[in-house]
């Protein structure tokens, strides 16, 4: 498991609309820190440091340790406002992460040797219900990623949620149901109109739609 990254961070006084343009004009991101026995602490980080971490696509699923003045409190962002016109972060919340911590994390699921499913080379689609599963993780162990094998997939066939490997000490926090998380689905064929293996779409769009309900 990598170490946490660290960031450096001040401690702000002034809050408030007026704090929050003074801190953005230094080129730093107004933020909180709250969870645990302390108070919710308000901070400031640099704007370039944060951005880049943004960039990599799993800032908030990845665990920070933030120093302030030689203080580190270990931290996780549970949320980032962006501007709506100029597309730039404008302010973050940290979760303090207490030792053995474990917390609700999105993880994005990635499929490997497609050329070795023989769905998908009869001409099939790799229909994805999910492209992240919600884990249940210690914080010290947060997979950057779910790997799953499409070796030997077929039209019509589904990859549930319990058939995929998933990091130790990792759980989904959907527990009601053994969800869907692909499908191989059958194109339809140009001679005749006619669409192969329907019920491989049907099963993936029925999973949307109980998504949306939750």
């Amino acid at each position: 498991m990598a170490e946490a990254i660290e960031l450096k961070a001040w401690s702000r006084g002034r809050t408030g609309t007026g704090g929050a343009r003074a801190i953005r004009r230094e080129g730093r991101i107004p933020g909180i820190v709250y969870g645990g026995n302390d108070e919710p602490l308000n901070i400031a980080l640099e704007t370039k440091e944060v951005s880049k971490q943004i960039q990599t696509g799993h800032f908030q699923s990845t665990v920070y340790m933030l120093d302030m003045d030689g203080t580190k409190i270990r931290a996780i962002p549970r949320d980032v406002q962006v501007d709506p016109v100029r597309d730039f972060p404008i302010h973050v919340d940290f979760l303090r992460l207490a030792k053995n911590a474990e917390i609700d994390v999105d993880v994005p699921v990635h499929f490997l040797n497609e050329g070795a499913s023989p769905g998908l080379k009869r001409g099939g689609v790799l229909n994805v219900v999910r492209h992240e599963i919600s884990l249940r993780c210690p914080a010290d162990k947060i997979p950057e990623s779910i790997e799953i094998d499409l070796t030997g997939m077929d039209i019509g066939e589904s990859i549930h949620i319990s058939a995929v490997t998933l990091p130790e000490g990792a759980v989904p926090t959907i527990t009601d149901r053994d969800f869907t998380v692909a499908t191989i689905a059958g194109r339809v064929a140009e001679d005749t109109g006619e669409e192969e293996e329907e019920g491989a779409e049907e099963a993936a769009e029925e999973e949307e739609a109980e998504e949306s309900k939750e």
